[in-house]
């Protein structure tokens, strides 16, 4: 009989280990976790994980969360794991995924690197990440790591027809989604529509137009990823200035940092917003309020190790 898996997450997404446990190939893995009075981290693996596959899952939301996985995952290795997958449902540097300037250092890449010098377990090591903002960054990792890029189509598609029915328009806040939009669009049987952007200074755009006719029409907004919010914001008040009825959003990643969620609700141009799980700030969010619903990536993320 196959060992079950044990599974493994940074503090901030024990939601989704408690999800995978629920399932009879894995295990949870215990952790004691405490911190010294002058903040250094203190981690200790409890559970016997020698010689057995282990799936550590957490999100690199922020330098202390980086750190906590890169901990946790050395440990691991160092206890003896067999193979050890580590799932990063959301890679948090892909602002600095490139360099524009002269300069610029590419955090991106250099955070990949990081993550890339965990020692190997016996057979290998497995970083498994969510709907990358750039699908390139995969290809940073070094030292013999095995990437995987999983895409939440699945659940951008169910959660598009949710909240928009089966006539509405699927919309893009830039024309820099449109392809990804158009695809999505063809698989729902739907028109697709973008916004036209123009560089009004050296860091602020404006946006001059529409591509498609929204006049009364149900409008689907998707993005991969939301911050601040105030892209869809501006592009929602362009949709609704050419008439559309109604504004829903899809996203996969909701980062959410403080604020932006009132934002979003008091501009009374959104009626709903459907995103995933893959950023803790999003599943507090959708606990608050109505305005937020999550569509979790668990189904996905175990059918993903178990198809390993």
């Amino acid at each position: 009989m196959k060992s079950k898996i044990i599974v493994f997450s940074t503090q901030k997404y024990t939601y989704f280990q408690d999800t995978f446990i629920k399932e009879k190939t894995f295990e949870k893995g215990e952790l004691e976790r405490k911190i010294f009075p002058d903040g250094e981290s203190y981690y200790r693996i409890l559970s016997k994980v020698l010689t057995k596959e282990a799936v550590l899952i957490g999100g690199t939301v922020s330098e202390q969360d980086t750190m906590e996985l890169y901990d946790l995952a050395s440990g691991l290795v160092d206890a003896g794991v067999k193979r050890l997958t580590i799932i990063i449902p959301f890679y948090g540097y892909s602002t600095m995924e490139r360099a524009v300037k002269s300069g610029e250092i590419v955090t991106a890449k250099t955070r990949a690197r990081l993550l890339s010098t965990i020692p190997q377990s016996y057979l290998g090591n497995r970083i498994v990440m969510v709907d990358l903002h750039v699908s390139g960054l995969q290809y940073y990792f070094e030292n013999g790591v095995h990437t995987a890029h999983l895409y939440a189509k699945p659940l951008i598609l169910e959660a598009a027809k949710k909240l928009g029915g089966t006539d509405f328009v699927l919309a893009s806040a830039d024309a820099g989604r449109a392809k990804w939009v158009e695809s999505l669009a063809m698989d729902l049987g739907v028109d697709a529509a973008f916004v036209y952007k123009r560089r009004s200074s050296g860091s602020d755009t404006e946006i001059t137009g529409v591509n498609a006719d929204v006049n009364g029409k149900k409008i689907v907004l998707y993005d991969d990823m939301i911050r601040t919010g105030g892209s869809l914001i501006n592009a929602a008040k362009v949709y609704k200035e050419a008439g559309a009825e109604q504004i829903f959003v899809v996203a996969t990643h909701g980062v959410f940092p403080k604020g932006s969620v009132k934002r979003l609700e008091d501009s009374k141009l959104i009626e709903k917003i459907i995103v995933t799980d893959t950023h803790y700030n999003a599943k507090d969010a959708a606990q608050k309020t109505n305005f937020i619903e999550i569509s979790s990536i668990s189904d996905l993320l175990i059918q993903a190790v178990n198809s390993f």
